[in-house]
């Protein structure tokens, strides 16, 4: 009772007073503080509620994270932990993980403490938060929807989740670089007597072209602090994406991607992999993705041929590219839900898969690897990818399949031969194989690794056969979900369908549209 009184009292404050949010890496110290130092210095404001939410990761493979297991917890009011939800690691003692997390806890609340009497001083309610095993995008847009919130500051470590903010809330948001620089994206309800034109230019001109986005240096603290909450990011979930509007795809200059992403800043990058850098920018007010990758990739021209030869909706479609002799680029919209892969990593995003959307996702991916086996006019196209992380979801959890990297055109205008034919044939298979695999992922809420591990996947299919031989479905369903009317025929023709598809070879041999009909609706 004490707690829900408290936080009722917090939201009646808060609709009357302004709040800022820091959102920080609670494993970490030096991006947290600096984060927290700017907010204070720069945009937070007398009487204001500052809230500090710390996430503590929980990532298997971060390599500093301090828990190495999987685990959710609540989070309660000036740091008041409440319980542990679920473990799954065998050595771990919940009273041991519980009192690390008080030790955790107590040492970020000890770092803090000068900053008590500051915000004291400034009539500032310094609020803290603690959470584990959660969303930390989710977590932020959560606490600013129950606040008046002017900011949302992010530490560099959380970098990531700044396109997926955008859009999502109805106020400024900045990432804090470094000590007193910081990355931001204004509202856009700008004045223009908010910025001083006699101020010195600290960024360049592509990042003023940049939508939404400037450097702090750009600003003092005074116009930050009295920047207000600004009208909706304006998004139609509906919106008609880019590479499907018309003048889509086209050929872009580097000047023009130069723009888009901020001049390829580095608070941009999302990810590198296998060589490839994959940039978030911004254009015709609508996110997209640039990969940028060296012209001697042969990956390039070859994704490029098949990406200019598909039209699908379920398949992430070329926005453009891009080549300038020394590197090439490729532009496609930016997937608002992430993958399927990062959906199921995360306990919170898992649940909102239920099993009616993992059987429509089942179901329209396979009806994309049917157009590219068996509908593409210039020949089959072969994925050979396969899995939860290649599948990207947009609004409404529509999926598209993506990473094409290692695709392959099979060209229609060459003479077949019994060997290309058991070429072809096995390739074929090999598609049907992962698509299996990709059903197992669906039904356990498991991931295989994003890089083919023969090992690790062979040890998920030879677990998983004899459960779905004999018909044991429960003992493989992600236990997150909550089971409603209906549910269990749909993971049951998931499960059918991907025995079928695992057992595919040359003596069972099984096209994409044979598994959709005799599997995904159980057809005999």
């Amino acid at each position: 009772m004490k707690k829900e009184r408290e936080m009722t009292g917090l939201q009646l404050q808060s609709s009357q007073r302004g709040a800022v949010i820091v959102a920080v890496d609670a494993n970490r110290t030096k991006g947290s503080m600096e984060a927290i130092e700017w907010a204070l210095k720069h945009v937070v404001k007398p009487g204001d509620i500052f809230l500090v939410l710390g996430v503590f990761t929980t990532d298997h493979h971060a390599k500093n994270s301090c828990f190495p297991f999987k685990l959710r917890m609540g989070f309660g009011i000036s740091g008041i932990w409440k319980r542990l939800e679920s473990i799954d690691h065998e050595e771990v003692d919940p009273a041991e993980l519980g009192e690390e997390l008080k030790r955790k806890i107590g040492q970020y609340q000890s770092s803090l403490q000068p900053l008590y009497r500051q915000c004291s001083k400034n009539e500032v309610r310094l609020v803290l938060k603690f959470a584990a095993g959660f969303c930390p995008a989710r977590l932020t847009i959560n606490e600013s929807h129950n606040l008046n919130t002017r900011w949302i500051v992010l530490d560099s470590h959380f970098k990531k989740w700044k396109v997926y903010l955008r859009g999502r809330v109805t106020c400024n948001v900045a990432v804090v670089k470094e000590k007193d620089f910081a990355s931001l994206m204004l509202s856009n309800d700008t004045q223009p007597a908010e910025i001083c034109p006699s101020k010195p230019n600290y960024y360049s001109a592509a990042s003023k072209e940049h939508l939404g986005e400037e450097h702090s240096k750009g600003f003092n603290a005074y116009e930050l602090r009295n920047r207000s909450a600004p009208t909706p990011y304006p998004q139609n979930p509906y919106c008609y994406p880019l590479s499907w509007r018309s003048g889509f795809p086209r050929v872009f200059s580097y000047n023009e991607l130069e723009m888009i992403t901020n001049g390829f800043a580095d608070d941009n990058i999302l990810a590198v992999v296998d060589g490839i850098t994959v940039h978030q920018g911004i254009l015709q007010e609508t996110p997209v993705l640039v990969n940028s990758l060296k012209i001697t990739n042969k990956g390039f021209w070859s994704v490029l041929e098949i990406l200019s030869r598909v039209r699908h909706r379920n398949i992430m479609n070329l926005v453009g590219y891009c080549s300038t002799g020394a590197s090439a680029f490729l532009l496609f919209d930016l997937p608002c839900l992430g993958t399927v892969g990062i959906n199921l990593q995360w306990d919170e995003l898992a649940e909102k898969l239920d099993w009616r959307v993992r059987w429509s996702i089942a179901l329209e991916i396979g009806g994309s690897l049917r157009y590219l086996h068996e509908e593409c006019v210039d020949g089959p196209i072969v994925h050979k990818n396969v899995h939860a992380s290649s599948v990207a979801l947009s609004h409404g959890y529509s999926p598209m399949l993506c990473n094409f990297v290692y695709a392959e055109w099979l060209k229609g205008d060459i003479t077949p031969t019994k060997d290309l034919i058991s070429k072809y044939d096995k390739l074929h298979f090999g598609d049907v194989h992962d698509y299996g695999k990709f059903l197992l992922e669906l039904i356990t809420g498991k991931c295989v690794s994003p890089v083919h591990d023969q090992r690790k996947d062979q040890s998920m299919i030879e677990g998983a056969l004899p459960l779905l031989e004999n018909g044991e479905f429960g003992k493989l369903k992600d236990c997150r979900l909550t089971e409603t009317a209906g549910d269990a025929r749909m993971v049951r023709n998931m499960a059918h369908a991907a025995l079928r598809c695992l057992k595919v070879d040359s003596d069972h041999k099984l096209s994409i549209s044979e598994c959709i009909i005799c599997g995904i609706f159980h057809r005999p």
